[in-house]
């Protein structure tokens, strides 16, 4: 858990430098976006995945990638030191994190 919380806090600030638009000022302010990221993801993505389950459906869960776009400007709106400048650019990181995420999956289960 701690080695996950770690690889997406690097995995924000690696972003930055691919993303024009998303900013992060120091490592801290990622740690801290990451964690309250996880606990997003872990208590209110499933409830707007319910939420939105018709949409997410349609689209054939694509939609999901909205929903993680819109919990990382949400982040961002209240964490010091994390800024983004509108809401393509928080769908381009939340796709970068989901293939970091899955690649950090594939790696952790080869252990």
């Amino acid at each position: 858990l701690l080695l996950r919380w770690l690889i997406n806090a690097l995995a924000l600030l690696a972003a930055t430098q691919f993303i024009s638009g998303f900013e992060v000022n120091s490592f801290y302010a990622a740690v801290i976006a990451a964690l309250i990221l996880g606990l997003l993801n872990a208590i209110v993505r499933p409830v707007l995945i319910l939420l939105t389950l018709p949409v997410t459906v349609l689209t054939l869960g694509l939609f999901t990638f909205v929903i993680n776009a819109g919990l990382i400007w949400f982040v961002s709106s209240f964490v010091e030191g994390v800024s983004i400048d509108g809401f393509l650019p928080a769908l381009l990181v939340a796709i970068f994190l989901w293939a970091v995420s899955t690649i950090t999956s594939w790696f952790l289960k080869q252990d």
